[in-house]
């Protein structure tokens, strides 16, 4: 297998309308790729339709995109960020929402009257902003507010006004639920128990304020573009007020339907003025189209409302699909229940109908994703060109996740030609080819080569990985032997077996689990001190007396991730100084596809040991260029004579270790870094813990510290090796009066948890 690297993007600005539920990708990725594997003004197919964002970047690239979507809100989402209307609709909507009288007052007071309270400190009548609640109580425990009379802000507990208030509205829930219902299911619906019991994830305030607005919007005589425009703020709103909103900020993003201990309820009349902000910014001003209607060749969506299979002998017969993209789609029980909710409420009944699923289905496990994905891998596989590139973008990876859907793709015949993996927190980033239109031979798995295929990752990566990269490394070996299904098994079966493989491949003496948990998918991966020790020794040796470490050996797969890492962006900053992040990244990622991807805080951890940021680029500190450095060394070198012969030690120099002697035999032998190869230093020295000191420089100890959090072997090997920074021998120099003994209390006496950094967590 060929691995790419992984494509970097970039964090959106405003990650948009209903965030929570859409997939976290990044922007840039797929016109990144696109043009390596498609001409622009070609046909993409995204069989999907998960990611809105996704869509919309390919078709702001020039391609046309034909996207199958059975969601009502997702095409809806996708339609409004396409052509969303101006920002004047946007207002001019909401203005006239307000107006609406209800009895003798103005809409707009009605509703911000249902969230009013009154100020701790000054005691005037203010909105509330929010207010908590605990799962199970009928009323709320805390207000959230900001005064603007005297600037009182944050959390206060609720009054009885606010009690009372809540206990009010409840009293007239029964009739508005009933309205809510009414919308999603009829009386008679054998589906009407499924939208009660979704509903309920709704206060009655809340559901209060939804319902008054929703009846006003059917009642309102308004142009075709206000009409969307409002609907997109009542849209915010629906997802704003039910009670999916833990407090502080737990489950940030659901998947179930479970009520969080803690919530927050919001004032709605903020979220409808929130949404005002929402929506301009996602314009975007790219053609789209409903199926069959024709696109330009400059590019544009066209959306199919239905099923893959229903559209997949027309896309054949009138369409050529030069590639495939698509986010794959993860089990969400909590936005597709709330979508089918939503769009009744917005559309009424007939748009819920062909989605009602939604509403019936509780769990949606595993195996019946894998199946799904299957489904329409299979009918992709009938409507594509033999060889026909597949990009897939797999958000919020977890282990089982990615065993679905690259048994699915596999069982459909799909090829895997690559999987660029960061780490758990970003997409994994695929690629498949349509296969032979042919029945291929499955085989057994094979618990030895799958052993064999996470053992020589490790061997690879040089330090522990995440659960999830071993996992993905024995999913390789199991794809490329087209072992993760076997012909007429079940999915939810040979997704257990391939887990059962997993396990029984890493319970083998050679590996290490660096864990304070029993799961094997907690904490990490590595080798055994013994495989370490081997592999280390038996490696091309790095150099950096000279301060250049741009010499040593990046393509030596047996030093650590992190230290090769280390080496190419010091090398790309040496020969490249003034240097924009991305252009680190672009150079980087090349270097280390597939499985060992750096993160961006390994990335960040080497820049600021290294660099200083000048405006948006980068550029090495004075005293990290190469010919400061090699001089500074060579200060240190002087210095550790110096404080020897004080002590009344014989010094001198023997490879790279600076030794002091006493009667012929060596008291300290130090190993002077320019960087932070710690674990080369401990490798190469020939000296045992107890002699040996690593001297490196004060910038490095906060990157020193970072290797030892993400690699407890490295950290337990540093524990027997003081490390002395540059600063230190510098004071030694300088003290009056020095003793061996006071020596020894001064080198302890600056650890490397002392280090100011900016620590990143992976």
């Amino acid at each position: 297998m060929d691995h790419q690297s992984y494509i970097p993007g970039l964090s959106p600005a405003d990650p948009g309308p209903l965030s929570r539920f859409t997939p976290p990708l990044e922007e840039g990725v797929v016109s990144a790729w696109l043009p390596r594997h498609a001409s622009a003004g070609s046909w993409l197919l995204d069989p999907f339709g998960f990611s809105p964002r996704l869509i919309l970047e390919a078709a702001r690239a020039g391609y046309r995109v034909l996207v199958t979507v059975n969601n009502p809100i997702t095409r809806f989402l996708l339609e409004m960020s396409a052509n969303p209307p101006s920002e004047a609709d946007f207002k001019a909507a909401l203005a006239d929402l307000a107006v609406v009288k209800k009895g003798e007052e103005r809409l707009q007071g009605h509703l911000q009257s249902l969230y009013l309270t009154r100020c701790e400190k000054c005691e005037q009548e203010i909105p509330a902003q929010s207010f908590l609640w605990r799962k199970g109580e009928d009323t709320p425990y805390t207000r959230v507010y900001k005064c603007s009379h005297c600037q009182d802000e944050g959390e206060r507990p609720a009054t009885q006004q606010d009690i009372d208030w809540a206990r009010r509205i409840a009293a007239t829930d029964t009739l508005h639920r009933s309205r809510a219902f009414e919308r999603v299911a009829k009386l008679d619906d054998e589906d009407r128990v499924y939208a009660e019991e979704a509903i309920e994830h709704y206060l009655p305030r809340p559901l209060y304020f939804l319902t008054t607005v929703i009846n006003r919007l059917d009642g309102l005589n308004l142009t075709p573009e206000r009409r969307r425009a409002l609907s997109a703020l009542i849209l915010v709103a629906c997802d704003a007020g039910n009670t999916l909103w833990g407090h502080p900020s737990e489950r940030p993003r659901p998947k179930q339907l479970n009520i969080p201990n803690q919530f927050r309820e919001h004032n709605l009349w903020m979220m409808l003025e929130h949404g005002l902000e929402l929506w301009s910014e996602t314009a975007s001003g790219v053609v789209c189209e409903a199926w069959p209607r024709k696109l330009p060749e400059s590019g544009g969506i066209c959306i199919y409302e239905g099923r893959l299979k229903d559209l997949a002998h027309e896309v054949k017969k009138e369409i050529p699909i030069a590639a495939v993209i698509g986010s794959i789609p993860r089990p969400n029980q909590a936005f597709w229940t709330l979508s089918a909710l939503w769009a009744g409420w917005l559309w009424g009944r007939d748009a819920v109908e062909p989605y009602k699923v939604a509403l019936r289905r509780r769990r949606y496990d595993w195996a019946w994703n894998a199946t799904a994905l299957n489904a329409a891998f299979a009918h992709l596989f009938e409507l594509l060109p033999l060889g026909t590139p597949f990009f897939g973008l797999l958000p919020e990876p977890e282990p089982p996740f990615l065993t679905s859907a690259l048994t699915a793709a596999s069982a459909a015949g799909f090829d895997l030609q690559s999987l660029a993996l960061r780490t758990e927190h970003d997409p994994v980033q695929l690629l498949w080819k349509r296969g032979e239109h042919l029945k291929r031979e499955t085989n057994e798995p094979d618990v030895d080569e799958v052993r064999e295929a996470i053992f020589t990752h490790l061997i690879e990566r040089g330090e522990p990985a995440s659960y999830l990269h071993v996992h993905a490394a024995g999913l390789i070996a199991l794809t490329t032997s087209h072992a993760l299904k076997q012909k007429g098994q079940e999915f939810d079966e040979a997704l257990r077996a391939t887990q059962s493989v997993m396990q029984k491949a890493l319970d083998d003496p050679r590996f290490v689990h660096h864990s304070s948990g029993e799961s094997v998918e907690t904490g990490s991966w590595g080798l055994s001190h013994v495989i370490l020790r081997e592999t280390l020794q038996g490696g091309r040796r790095i150099s950096d007396s000279s301060g250049e470490i741009l010499r040593s050996a990046q393509n030596d797969m047996h030093e650590s991730l992190s230290d090769r890492v280390e080496v190419a962006i010091v090398t790309f900053l040496q020969k490249n100084p003034n240097s924009i992040y991305l252009e680190i990244e672009d150079d980087l990622y090349p270097r280390f596809p597939g499985l060992f991807t750096p993160s961006k805080a390994m990335i960040y951890s080497v820049l600021y040991s290294y660099a200083e940021k000048d405006g948006g680029v980068w550029k090495l500190r004075p005293e990290d260029v190469a010919s400061a450095r090699r001089n500074e060394m060579n200060t240190i070198a002087a210095m550790i004579e110096i404080v020897g012969r004080r002590l009344n030690y014989s010094t001198r120099k023997e490879g790279k270790n600076y030794l002091w002697e006493e009667n012929g035999r060596v008291r300290y032998a130090f190993y002077v870094l320019a960087s932070a190869l710690i674990g080369r230093a401990i490798a190469e020295t020939p000296y045992p813990p107890g002699q040996s000191i690593i001297v490196i420089p004060g910038g490095r100890a906060a990157l020193a510290a970072y290797k030892a959090q993400r690699d407890p072997a490295l950290a337990a090997r540093m524990k027997d090796y003081p490390l002395v920074k540059y600063r230190l021998l510098r004071a030694l120099v300088e003290v009056p009066v020095l003793t061996r003994e006071t020596f020894e209390e001064q080198i302890a006496s600056d650890p490397l948890e002392k280090s100011k950094s900016q620590m990143m967590m992976f």
